[in-house]
């Protein structure tokens, strides 16, 4: 399928994404902008929020993950990705019946409130600090992932340089959620996260057509290619399964529970009751949709092994090592996965499923980035600036500042975004897992010391302090780990590992109130 005619079917969707940010966006303020007036539909938000936690490297990374191999492994990792979600599941009960029940009651526009009147202004700057520092490293990420795929395979055959693609998208991006906000999104998203999963079901749906397979023989063929194992019990791994639950746990109360951008949506629902169906109810679609990706990632590397791909083993120090899976002596192994498969490397799916990646993989990205740059943008006004307090300022002044802030943080994505080119990793999810750990730790360690504790902390810059060094010595404990834990190595847990070391730096300096 020609560029030119993939890349019209982008404009009409953006066009239809204006359309709809256009008419939600009616008199709207900033109070809609920020939290939708409390007046959201937890149905609408609840559906929309798939999209936002899935994005479009879920779309891509979590099947390609089906066949990816470990550095000195020999076999593909499976559905081991199964084991994080399930951690998910425990973290997602957390939120909805510790965390949400909190920000009801203190009425929070903004989460790190909670760390303000708990702690003091060092806690709360420290928090909301942390916050933008790790959706903004998550989201650029993810950004990346989708921004790639559709300039290999559009933009960069028509000539376009990458910069260019990346400030396309961004600008698409800014246009729709410039006014409305979380007001605009909750609608946006909804239509997104249904595209996505249509896109999902019909790829699904084509491929076990094409290759005259039931649900259960497809399964089976997996399973006889290796592809369908869960559980890791290999202790010293970073897969190991009870390091991946634990830590899906912790992750999802770290990058869900204390992210402004997925709570800003929740507490946009007018009740606590509705925001809890809103979060159960998303959380069991979430388990099923995520599920239903690691078999469409098996059944794309069964697609692919069909028309001649195959895992390639060489030999090193006398044992056979995995390292990729080749068709046409290109490695498609991860992220190259899916796009290779639907947009023409094998020239065997039809175009209108070519259409359907792209029309899928962008409405996995959209909720994702709109979400992250709004919430971003509340955060550093009201969090940083304090923008709310200024009564001084008018509300037509107040709107200039926020649109000011808007548009800066869609500049940081632009250079965080060429940033992770130079990075350029083949499969994206490992990297934000990673990332996370370093850098949601600190948010842990803050609420859980708020939480369990009774203590108070000195309003002091030393707050700021022992949240900056805990990532620093969790980075040193977990690159000489292997050295002196016999070859153990930390993974997804490094999250748990940081949160407890600024939870014991927070305990040292507390005081009895």
């Amino acid at each position: 399928m020609s560029a030119s005619l993939l890349l019209c079917f982008v404009a009409g969707y953006f066009l239809l994404l204006f359309a709809v940010a256009t008419y939600t966006s009616r008199n709207s303020n900033n109070e809609s902008f920020y939290i939708g007036n409390r007046n959201s539909n937890w149905m609408l938000v609840a559906f929309g929020m798939i999209g936002t936690s899935l994005s479009g490297v879920t779309f891509v990374s979590v099947p390609g993950s089906v066949g990816n191999i470990g550095k000195i492994g020999v076999m593909p990792n499976a559905f081991g990705y199964f084991q994080v979600v399930i951690g998910n599941l425990l973290g997602y009960l957390v939120i909805v019946f510790v965390l949400l029940p909190l920000y009801y009651k203190m009425n929070l526009t903004s989460i790190y409130n909670y760390l303000k009147q708990r702690f003091g202004t060092w806690a709360y700057k420290t928090g909301a600090s942390f916050f933008i520092l790790s959706r903004t490293v998550g989201a650029t990420a993810r950004l990346y992932l989708v921004i790639n795929i559709l300039h290999i395979f559009i933009l960069e055959k028509m000539g376009v340089p990458f910069w260019v693609s990346v400030a396309i998208v961004l600008i698409m991006i800014l246009l729709y959620t410039y006014k409305g906000g979380v007001k605009t999104i909750v609608y946006t998203d909804t239509l997104q996260t249904t595209l996505m999963i249509v896109g999902l079901i019909v790829c699904t749906g084509y491929i076990l057509s094409n290759l005259h397979l039931s649900l259960d023989d497809a399964i089976n063929a997996m399973e006889s290619k290796h592809l369908t194992k869960i559980f890791n019990t290999d202790f010293n791994s970073k897969g190991f399964f009870l390091k991946q639950i634990i830590g899906g746990a912790f992750i999802t109360i770290a990058m869900t529970g204390l992210d402004q951008e997925l709570m800003q949506k929740n507490i946009s629902v007018k009740t606590l009751k509705d925001a809890q169906k809103n979060m159960l109810t998303f959380s069991i679609v979430f388990f099923f949709v995520t599920l239903l990706f690691l078999v469409l990632g098996g059944l794309l590397y069964l697609y692919a092994y069909h028309f001649g791909a195959d895992f390639k083993t060489t030999i090193v120090d006398n044992k056979p090592v995995i390292s990729g899976f080749f068709l046409n002596r290109q490695n498609i192994t991860g992220d190259a996965l899916f796009p290779s498969v639907a947009l023409g490397l094998l020239q065997a799916m039809p175009p209108f499923i070519g259409v359907i990646f792209i029309i899928a993989l962008i409405s996995a990205l959209f909720p994702s980035a709109d979400g992250a740059l709004t919430a971003l943008t509340s955060s550093f006004c009201i969090d940083i600036l304090d923008l709310k307090e200024r009564a001084h300022l008018n509300e037509q002044q107040k709107k200039k500042i926020r649109l000011t802030v808007h548009l800066s943080m869609a500049i940081i994505f632009f250079l965080c975004i060429l940033i992770f080119r130079y990075i350029n990793s083949r499969s994206i999810i490992d990297k934000i897992l990673d990332l996370a750990g370093y850098t949601y730790g600190p948010l842990l360690g803050l609420f859980a010391f708020g939480i369990l504790t009774k203590r108070s902390l000195p309003n002091h810059f030393i707050i700021a302090l022992i949240a900056i060094i805990s990532p620093v010595l969790c980075y040193m404990l977990q690159s000489e780990a292997p050295s002196f834990l016999n070859g153990y190595i930390i993974g997804i847990e490094i999250l748990l590992i940081n949160g407890i070391i600024t939870f014991l730096g927070l305990l040292s300096i507390s005081k009895k109130q």
